[in-house]
């Protein structure tokens, strides 16, 4: 198991039997969705700022991204394994005729 499966595992436990007065992600979960969407926006913003003005800062801001959004597909009742498999997918088709193949 790689570190992102150890995290999302952990999230997955604090959601399910985590206290929301010790555990940030249970903190999150008791919050509910939209608080947890707006968390992942902030991080997606600190990402995009530290690549442009703090590359230095970058790998931890992606981390807080990565890890708000685990929080967040554990809430949809989603996982990393669905994301990969969205991943396996898309490869080896172009980004271009990817996107023009989605339903609008």
């Amino acid at each position: 198991m790689d570190m992102l499966d150890r995290l999302e595992a952990t999230i997955r436990a604090r959601r399910d039997e985590g206290d929301a007065a010790t555990s940030y992600a249970a903190s999150l979960f008791a919050k509910g969705r939209p608080k947890i969407a707006q968390k992942l926006g902030e991080e997606a913003v600190e990402t995009v700022i530290a690549a442009m003005a703090q590359p230095d800062k970058i790998v931890s801001e992606a981390a807080d991204l990565m890890f708000h959004l685990i929080v967040l597909l554990a809430d949809t009742g989603h996982t990393l394994d669905d994301v990969r498999a969205e991943l396996a997918r898309r490869e080896g088709v172009s980004g271009h005729d990817e996107k023009a193949a989605r339903p609008r």
